[in-house]
């Protein structure tokens, strides 16, 4: 029952208790490195739906992410503007996926379960990404997460295979329209080869 007014609570931060505890704890993760160890979900309603358990072989990570376009680095050679590819290039990727990579990066031996918004300002968003040990026999003997002790689930997150990169290669569309999305945006696009 608790879960509901958590969730109901961060559903509209700037309605609730949220906004108010979230501008103090921003004034701390600003002064934390990119990538922190935490001992348990910010928010625990989201982590429990989306797989967090409090027990061994869990791990919870905040991940901090500058906002923004790519900022490229102008050319030297002479051009004009236009032609400079700087200015109003976009990532391919959802900051979120930027996020859970750069968290397996950090924690080589874990894979990326899921992970959640927590947090931004102007400059910086925050998002808790849940990493599992698959080597873990808690992991191994809990039913419910040890499908990705399997070897197809091996770095997944730098295959786009969590929820945040399903999203980003279109793969929640499905039926008339999305033809083309399958089994991958250049492949499908290219038609059969």
């Amino acid at each position: 029952m608790a879960y509901k007014y958590i969730a109901e609570a961060w559903s509209k931060p700037e309605e609730s208790f949220v906004d108010e505890i979230m501008q103090q704890r921003l004034v701390e993760w600003r002064k934390q490195p990119a990538i922190v160890r935490i001992e348990k979900p910010t928010r625990l309603d989201r982590a429990r739906k989306l797989g967090y358990k409090a027990k061994q072989g869990f791990v919870v990570v905040r991940a901090r992410v500058r906002r923004g376009g790519l900022r490229k680095q102008r050319p030297r050679s002479g051009r004009r503007p236009k032609r400079m590819g700087v200015a109003k290039f976009k990532p391919a990727k959802s900051l979120r996926l930027i996020a859970e990579e750069r968290a397996a990066r950090k924690f080589p031996n874990l894979e990326v379960l899921n992970s959640y918004w927590v947090g931004e300002d102007g400059r910086s968003k925050w998002f808790e990404v849940i990493l599992v040990d698959p080597n873990h026999p808690v992991i191994k003997a809990d039913k419910d997460v040890n499908w990705i002790i399997e070897k197809q689930h091996k770095r997944r997150v730098f295959r786009s295979l969590t929820s945040a990169g399903k999203k980003v290669r279109s793969l929640r569309r499905k039926g008339k329209g999305a033809e083309k999305v399958r089994p991958s945006k250049r492949k499908g696009a290219k038609g059969e080869q």
